[in-house]
């Protein structure tokens, strides 16, 4: 038979019983779903790290207090260090002769105000001027703060779209006044839409010469460090050995003693993250394959109950030539089918759900998704249908015939 006829035959099957064949395509739906809605947020959310969250530039490592925590017996060990300071980041500047570029950066939260509108908890950073190449900071309008105004505690901001939304939501804010305890800043530029991640608002923020900062807006957290190595990505772990031996020194470290501050950098940040996906990916794994194992013997036992009742079909079709193998393709083609419909049902529900959380969470559906929703769900049907399709083509033709 060619595989026209089976496709026709093995559609006109299903045809027939549409609502069983609905429920049983359940557990493929559910399964496939799973996939292409997860994989989707994951992928989403890696695009994200890598050119969002993360705002490091590749090459430049953060020196903090605490570093990248992963578990409480971290977080107690690193909050127990002294805080790093201003005199740490000039010596770092003065003695590193690896490094092309120093900087810091400091903040705390308060209240923004601008005549009679506020913005409560708003992320007052401080930055020396050369920060602004360390990191991706897109400025939308205006412009950063120079050298010359670090130096001299210059009363100016950056602000983030979460501000100018709230202070000035039908006003250019380039030029105007923003109050921050009380003390004027003008605002010289405002950093590009961000966007909210895992709740937290990211342009809710306000970014101050870190001079200003510890001039007016004093705070006992200390600093964090940033280093750009002169070699660029070659020369970061080199950079890195030379900055901690220089922090160590400074801080009379034992030669056996832990590192008295943290090291952050992009790669390490992105290698968190992937540790953190992976582990979703995994249950993803777990929850998607469980469906598609109870999908598989659904379809499984309703092929098999399809073949007990077609067997009068069978054995008249083998009376008139049809040999084993087109018995045993078209139960199979009718599982795979069966199954692929399930699928496609499931890549459009996943990628309904992945942009409903996209609202959310970054998510992005691509078309390798949906071709893995299509081939899984495809390949589960096939498996299942393997023993009723061999149940099939085995019967004889005269037992078929007699079946009642």
């Amino acid at each position: 038979m060619s595989l026209h006829d089976l496709v026709r035959m093995a559609l006109a099957a299903l045809r027939r019983h549409k609502l069983r064949s609905g429920l049983t395509l359940l557990g493929v739906v559910i399964g496939v779903m799973t996939v292409v809605s997860v994989v989707s947020i994951i992928a989403g959310l890696n695009t994200y790290v890598e050119t969002k969250l993360t705002n490091l530039n590749p090459d430049v490592l953060v020196f903090t207090k605490y570093g990248i925590i992963r578990s409480r017996t971290e977080f107690i060990l690193a909050s127990r260090r002294k805080v790093l300071t201003m005199r740490e980041t000039h010596l770092v500047a003065e003695e590193c002769r690896s490094c092309a570029a120093v900087g810091a950066g400091a903040g705390q939260f308060a209240t923004v105000h601008a005549g009679n509108r506020k913005l409560a908890g708003v992320q007052i950073t401080g930055y020396t001027a050369n920060v602004d190449s360390m990191l991706n900071l897109d400025i939308a309008a205006g412009r950063f703060f120079n050298p010359t105004e670090e130096i001299h505690a210059a009363s100016v901001a950056v602000i983030g779209a979460d501000v100018k939304d709230q202070l000035f939501p039908t006003l250019d804010p380039i030029g105007r006044t923003i109050l921050v305890r009380g003390y004027p800043l003008r605002v010289i530029g405002l950093q590009t839409r961000l966007g909210q991640f895992l709740g937290q608002a990211r342009d809710s923020v306000v970014f101050v010469p870190i001079t200003l900062l510890q001039k007016v807006f004093t705070s006992e957290q200390g600093v964090s460090i940033f280093v750009r190595p002169t070699g660029g990505m070659p020369a970061v772990d080199a950079t890195q050995d030379e900055v901690r031996t220089i922090l160590r020194s400074v801080r009379k470290t034992g030669f056996k003693d832990a590192d008295p501050f943290g090291i952050v950098g992009s790669e390490a940040i992105k290698s968190l993250w992937a540790s953190i996906s992976q582990g979703a990916f995994a249950l993803m794994i777990l929850v998607s394959g469980i469906s598609l194992v109870v999908g598989a013997i659904v379809i499984a036992n309703i092929m098999f109950v399809s073949v007990v009742e077609r067997t009068r079909e069978i054995g008249v079709r083998k009376a008139l030539g049809a040999r084993s193998r087109d018995i045993r393709r078209q139960f199979l083609l009718e599982s795979a089918l069966l199954a692929a419909t399930g699928g496609l049902v499931g890549v459009v529900l996943g990628a309904l759900v992945a942009m409903a959380v996209n609202v959310y969470f970054p998510a992005e559906v691509k078309l390798q998704f949906v071709l893995l929703g299509l081939v899984v769900a495809t390949v589960t049907g096939l498996v299942a249908g393997l023993a009723p399709a061999a149940a099939a083509a085995r019967k004889a033709p005269i037992e078929a015939l007699r079946y009642e």
